[in-house]
């Protein structure tokens, strides 16, 4: 049988993305990992500081997750890629002519 394949066909990327908002979410919620007072960074106890370094940390992951996942669009020049919300009819008639579009009433 074959596999699924992901909708945007990088499954490795979707796998990484996937390990590391587990870890940012892993390394907040898992209590028994920073539920003690010591070490402490000056006055404060561990608790408080190991939760307010996750905070830019977990910035930072969001966004690697967000720069492997986005989509980047084809380039215009490619007419593979062409739209089919730009091409025109092979009749010659405006691309927007039908009664979907406001009936033929350019704007």
């Amino acid at each position: 049988m074959a596999q699924p394949v992901s909708p945007d066909g990088r499954p490795v990327a979707r796998r990484v993305v996937t390990v590391l908002l587990l870890v940012a979410i892993g390394g907040t919620l898992v209590v028994p990992i920073y539920a003690r007072s010591m070490p402490k960074l000056g006055a404060f106890p561990f608790f408080y500081w190991y939760q307010l370094v996750w905070v830019p940390v977990v910035a930072i992951l969001c966004w690697l997750c967000y720069v492997l996942l986005r989509t980047r669009p084809a380039p215009a020049s490619d007419p593979a890629n062409a739209s089919p919300a730009n091409a025109s009819p092979a009749n010659g008639s405006p691309a927007n002519a039908g009664p979907a579009n406001g009936g033929g009433l350019q704007s």
